[in-house]
């Protein structure tokens, strides 16, 4: 652990240089595999998805959602995949449906062009007043009260002191869940004092306590037939008892928090980090900022948002975001894999429990697959 530094993606990087895309290493007690390069790692995820889609026992991943979170549980049987179709569903439908009488073309584009507005004025202010500040603050409250909206059909304040608590903890779970925490490979640690492992403590019983009081709250005034969000899609479910066809699954209302809080937590922290990537890389490049400003101002004009349908008439402003998601590769690693079966790779028998790291950061930066900028 200690030869892995602060920043184990590159030390990682340059032993897949020396030893090759499939190489082990221990971490504390635990003999970890990783994986690097892009077509050893589309064979493993995509090739052998159904050997390497488990995630490994570790101790983090029982803090998040009391141990019964879709993207961080070690299930991967029939009760997982019943959960995640329905996520699915339910972020299908707020995708797709759109309100009549709005010009936006679905649920989720209205409710990102009305926070647009909003954070655009804010930032504006302070540009007028102090001329100068941190993104950071404004645009997560912003991406919290999007998906906020989705999830609860309700936005916040920028000064909500609440939602303020809850996003300034925020940061430690990246951190934490990224590539696991030593207390997860070192078992003593867990008993020794550890502030980052507090403060990721401390941020899911957060969260825990207010998704809860947020589904309450919707139990109260859910009227059946008025779906006002994903929410109140899931209660409805939960209500009719409604039976998943291959598993027979029954939704319990602590599965409905469960399932919220991995629909909140998966486009919260890394939405914002995107955007305020974005922002940086903007701010340091103007002449890039001036051409994504010329092909907003040619294909959509001022006089209107942008809205999806514009994507594919974009081209430059997608380059932009995709190389902003390459170059920055803010998440270095995926969430960590296990395998679920004995099986091989590129030659290499890899047994089953296997913890798996995925080098996302090495196949963004790798010179021989990737044309750097």
């Amino acid at each position: 652990m200690l030869t892995l530094g602060k920043n184990p993606h590159l030390a990682l990087s340059r032993m897949s240089q020396q030893y090759g895309d499939v190489l082990q290493i221990r971490i504390g007690s635990t003999p970890v595999v990783v994986l690097s390069g892009l077509d050893t790692i589309r064979q493993a995820l995509v090739r052998q998805g159904d050997d390497f889609k488990g995630r490994p026992d570790l101790y983090t991943f029982t803090l998040i959602s009391n141990g019964q979170s879709m993207s961080f549980s070690p299930d991967s049987g029939p009760v997982w995949a019943a959960r995640r179709r329905l996520a699915q569903n339910g972020l299908k439908s707020f995708s797709i449906a759109s309100d009549p009488a709005s010009s936006s073309s679905c649920y989720l584009e209205e409710h990102v062009s009305k926070e647009a507005e909003v954070l655009i004025s804010t930032l504006q202010e302070l540009m007028a007043g102090p001329g100068h500040f941190n993104p950071y603050r404004y645009v997560v409250v912003s991406v919290a009260n999007v998906i906020c909206a989705i999830c609860f059909g309700r936005r916040y304040d920028h000064n909500h002191q609440e939602l303020l608590s809850l996003v300034n903890l925020n940061n430690n779970f990246g951190e934490v869940a990224g590539s696991g925490n030593p207390a997860d490979f070192i078992p003593i640690l867990r008993y020794l004092p550890n502030p980052s492992l507090n403060g990721f403590k401390d941020l899911n019983e957060k969260f825990y306590s207010f998704m809860q009081k947020m589904i309450k709250e919707h139990y109260k005034t859910f009227e059946k037939g008025h779906i006002r969000d994903i929410t109140d899609s899931l209660i409805e479910h939960c209500q009719e008892k409604q039976l998943d066809e291959n598993a027979n699954i029954q939704l319990s209302d602590e599965k409905i928090i469960n399932i919220v809080l991995d629909l909140f937590g998966a486009g919260f922290d890394t939405v914002t980090t995107a955007i305020s990537w974005s922002l940086m890389y903007l701010v340091m490049n103007p002449r890039v900022q001036r051409k994504i400003q010329e092909e907003l101002d040619t294909v959509i004009g001022r006089s209107r948002q942008p809205r999806l349908s514009d994507r594919s008439h974009l081209p430059y402003m997608e380059a932009f975001i995709l190389e902003t998601f390459r170059h920055s590769s803010f998440v270095p690693f995926t969430i960590p894999h296990s395998t679920t079966r004995d099986t091989s790779l590129k030659g290499f028998y890899i047994p089953k429990g296997r913890c798996v790291f995925v080098n996302q950061w090495q196949i963004n930066h790798d010179q021989a697959g990737v044309p750097l900028t």
